[in-house]
C-alpha cells in the first residue's frame, strides 16, 4: 500500500488545500505525494528548482498570503527534508 501523505512531498503545502487533492500523476489519477501546484501529468511543473529555491519560493508565497516571516521561514524550513529532494 501507497504511503499517505499530508504534504505535499515538494513544497510542503499541506494536500487538503490543494485545488484538487493533489497533482496530477502520469495516468491522470490525482497524486497522493504532490500538489497541483508543483505536479502535473506525472512531472514537476518547475523541474529545475532546487530545495533551497522552492525554501525561498514557499517563505515569498506566504508572506504574500499575509503569514508572518517567522512563521513563513519556519513552514520552510523542512523543505530540504521531503521526499522529493532526499537524492
Amino acid at each position: 500500500m501507497d504511503k499517505v501523505y499530508k504534504n505535499c512531498q515538494s513544497c510542503g503545502m499541506p494536500l487538503k488545500k490543494s485545488p484538487n487533492g493533489g497533482g496530477t500523476n502520469a495516468d491522470g489519477s490525482i497524486s497522493t505525494k504532490y500538489c497541483d501546484y508543483c505536479y502535473e501529468k506525472g512531472q514537476f511543473k518547475q523541474s529545475d528548482i532546487t530545495a533551497a529555491e522552492m525554501q525561498e519560493f514557499v517563505k515569498n508565497k506566504m508572506k504574500d498570503m499575509g503569514f508572518p516571516g517567522f512563521l513563513a521561514g519556519l513552514f520552510s524550513k523542512g523543505i530540504p527534508k521531503l521526499e522529493r529532494w532526499k537524492n
